[in-house]
């Protein structure tokens, strides 16, 4: 029998933590709050399509702020169970966000989402969730989400300040960057027996710059580094930048003799 102490432990009682892509799909919101503020905001950072259900009355300034500049859909009514299953051709429901102070309600909606297989979150009812929301760190592309399941939201929040100030500055930025290479990258070497190598260099690539050098990399410099990608080879910054436009430089020679006696820059 294979050995077993070499595996991870088993922890369960956790979430699993996914990246929903719910861009261009339709969420419910039923509620206009403080709560159901921050779920919108959420889920418009995400490109979902948002229609809220609440009167007017009951809108807070945020949440009048999206509905005045058209930025969700608005229906001036409470929740019906209708809502739930829109007529063609409006798109199906993908998730519904609950957010009023009326338990009966909510847990009304929670079973008829239930019924529907309709993915849905009831605030600070936990056992009526089929997920959970956490505590969000944002820098462009760059999402860090603190979870305790549940029990502990102000705790998640405190835990995701801590991370923010430890990242180093510009992480956002250099991702933006390390992604824009990657972009142009597959299209260099766009077929999929290609993928193991394109990996392997990207992480030598990430490994060999520190932040701030991705961040300093434009055009001309990613499209200098990609003449490398054949070899395999990853040049130290100021070699990079020394095969900018009108240098001179010879850099099929420079590739060519390249063994990396330079050494890296390696970054935090």
């Amino acid at each position: 029998m294979a050995e077993t102490n070499k595996f991870p432990e088993v922890q369960g009682g956790g979430s699993l933590l996914i990246a929903w892509q719910i861009k261009g799909k339709r969420v419910l919101v039923v509620g206009g709050g403080e709560v159901a503020a921050g779920r919108i905001l959420n889920l418009l950072n995400a490109d979902a399509l948002v229609t809220v259900i609440c009167p007017s009355a009951g809108l807070n300034p945020e949440v009048a702020h999206r509905v005045a500049n058209n930025q969700v859909t608005h229906i001036d009514r409470k929740f019906q169970p209708s809502d739930l299953s829109p007529l063609p051709p409006a798109e199906p429901i993908a998730m519904v966000l609950v957010a009023v102070d009326d338990p009966a309600a909510s847990t009304t909606i929670w079973q008829l989402c239930k019924t529907l297989s309709i993915p849905a979150n009831i605030a600070d009812v936990p056992p009526e969730c089929d997920f959970y929301f956490g505590s969000v760190h944002r820098d462009g592309p760059l999402q860090i989400m603190v979870s305790t399941n549940g029990k502990g939201p102000r705790l998640a929040s405190t835990i995701r300040k801590f991370i923010a100030e430890a990242l180093p500055p510009d992480a956002g930025r250099a991702i933006e960057k390390v992604g824009r290479l990657r972009t142009k990258l597959r299209q260099v070497a766009p077929a999929v027996e290609d993928g193991p190598k394109r990996m392997g260099w990207m992480t030598r690539v990430s490994d060999a710059y520190s932040w701030e050098d991705m961040c300093a990399l434009d055009e001309e410099d990613m499209d200098n580094l990609l003449k490398w990608y054949a070899s395999g080879k990853v040049p130290e910054l100021e070699v990079l930048k020394g095969m900018g436009s009108g240098s001179g430089v010879d850099v099929d020679g420079l590739i060519e003799g390249f063994d990396g006696s330079f050494g890296f820059s390696v970054g935090a």
